[in-house]
């Protein structure tokens, strides 16, 4: 080997021995808000009502309503935002595959002809060159040393991208199922509450017919017809809301399921039952709670790749070096790879573009970005327990709040019973006997939309809690199985 070939290799040797990664290393700052002790333990609001156990990640199964079971593994199948999640997620892991494949080992091909008529005075000939047909064929590779790193942060980039895409995709599974549960809860919320209207209307329009005989008879007048006409009315006005609310649930389905509302599982359509969970609610803690959120494993993510840029704008101060070979032959087509025309070579090569037109000011750019990244994982974290400790909240008051119409609704069932064994005894009037009645529909009515509240509000917990998504990956790949 040449003395100046030996010279590079050196030079070449030297510099990467010297070389260390650009950029600081990844690691979660020492003050973000997820290591605060005071969000690590007990949930604030839990009471009687809920158990420090891990929460399910098949929570919805908590029901034990098969059909509802069917709602959600159809859901898991077909719905058009998780094909978009699925879509996102692969493209990101072939952006990792790019991200690897970056420097390293590369390598071309070429191969042309032409009739090629040259200038002599271009080689210092006087004369006119003849008329050629001349080829060339050549094969090149090339070996680019990560010596600085820059690649290696690249990677690093994709990756965290890639796995805060794959939390994107699970916030979008559990966001699926609890909009899933919460609309049929609405179907048979709707049903439920429109029979218990229908009853109170019935009712209603007994008393009316009631008073009107005894204006008839001489024992009432024009205003207490008009006042019961009125109440009959406004009642009937409100059956229609009941209708909306069940078809808005039934087309919220059919959007969830991607499919026609008669191609809708069996008894979707009439469920006349709100879904209801018989045990304590299993909440976990905080730590749990921090560790199972999809959106705070998305933030954390986007905070890793955001310090890897910093490397990636870094690197760019720095030379590429790569070395690379050549073969080829080039010269007369009858002449083509005889020794008179063939070449080859090979040696280092740097590639440097002097740090100026703002390359400083991008590395600046990429850490202030680090530090956003930073303030929103901390605010993804500080949301994840304010919304988990308001579901908690509002779910024991909605409690609280139907536990106290349960009472009154068997107060009001007591009097209704009492004083229809009055009216059978002839100790009170048929009107008496008609108004305890209706009183104990109504109080029935909001009973049952203290109930849907309930529901709802245990949806909004589960959703909080950020379960689901276990559950919906692993289906998704038993799917995608061969």
């Amino acid at each position: 080997m040449k003395p100046a070939a030996l010279l590079a290799t050196a030079g070449l040797g030297v510099l990467l021995s010297a070389c260390q990664v650009v950029g600081p290393d990844y690691h979660l700052p020492d003050q973000a808000s997820v290591h605060r002790a005071d969000l690590q333990g007990q949930l604030a609001g839990q009471g009687s009502n809920v158990v420090s156990a891990p929460v399910p990640a098949d929570w919805w199964k908590l029901y034990q309503d098969p059909r509802l079971d069917e709602l959600v593994r159809q859901a898991m199948a077909s719905n058009t935002d998780l094909r978009v999640a699925a879509a996102n997620l692969q493209r990101a892991r072939y952006q990792v595959q790019q991200a690897e494949s970056a420097g390293g080992l590369s390598g071309g091909a070429k191969a042309g002809a032409q009739r090629l008529q040259e200038s002599g005075e271009a080689y210092l000939l006087p004369e006119k060159v003849p008329v050629t047909n001349v080829g060339d064929v050549g094969i090149t590779t090339s070996y680019q040393f990560d010596l600085f790193g820059t690649l290696q942060r690249g990677i690093e980039g994709a990756q965290a991208s890639a796995d805060a895409t794959q939390a994107a995709a699970d916030i979008a599974r559990i966001t699926l199922v609890a909009d899933v549960v919460r609309s049929y809860t609405q179907v048979c919320a709707a049903n439920e509450e429109r029979e218990i209207a229908q009853h109170s209307l019935d009712l209603q329009g007994e008393s009316t017919r009631l008073t009107q005989r005894l204006r008839d008879a001489g024992r009432g007048d024009e205003t207490q017809v008009t006042r019961s006409q009125t109440q009959f009315k406004s009642l009937r006005a409100e059956l229609p809301r009941y209708e909306a609310a069940r078809q808005a649930g039934l087309f919220r389905l059919s959007m969830l399921l991607a499919k026609p509302v008669d191609q809708l599982p069996a008894g979707t359509r009439d469920c006349a039952e709100l879904p209801r969970i018989a045990q304590l609610l299993p909440v976990g803690d905080g730590a749990a709670l921090l560790k199972r959120r999809p959106d705070v494993r998305q933030a954390e993510r986007q905070l890793a790749a955001a310090t890897a840029s910093i490397g990636v704008a870094t690197g760019a101060l720095y030379p590429d070096i790569s070395i690379g070979a050549t073969v080829a032959t080039i010269g007369a087509l009858d002449h083509l790879s005889q020794p008179q025309t063939n070449r080859w070579g090979f040696g280092p090569l740097i590639s440097w573009s002097v740090p100026t037109n703002g390359s400083r000011a991008r590395i600046h750019e990429a850490e202030a970005a680090t530090q956003g990244a930073l303030a929103h994982f901390d605010g993804v974290v500080l949301n994840a327990i304010r919304e988990t400790q308001t579901g908690l909240a509002q779910y024991t008051a909605q409690l609280q709040r139907r536990d106290a119409l349960a009472d009154a609704e068997q107060s009001a069932q007591q009097a209704a019973d009492q004083t229809h064994r009055f009216f059978q005894a002839g100790r009170a009037s048929f009107l008496a006997d008609l108004q305890a009645t209706r009183t104990y529909t109504d109080v029935r009515a909001q009973l049952a939309a203290a109930n849907t509240q309930v529901a709802m509000s245990q949806i909004d917990l589960f959703l909080a809690l950020g379960g689901g998504w276990e559950s919906g990956r692993t289906q998704g790949t038993q799917a995608s199985k061969p």
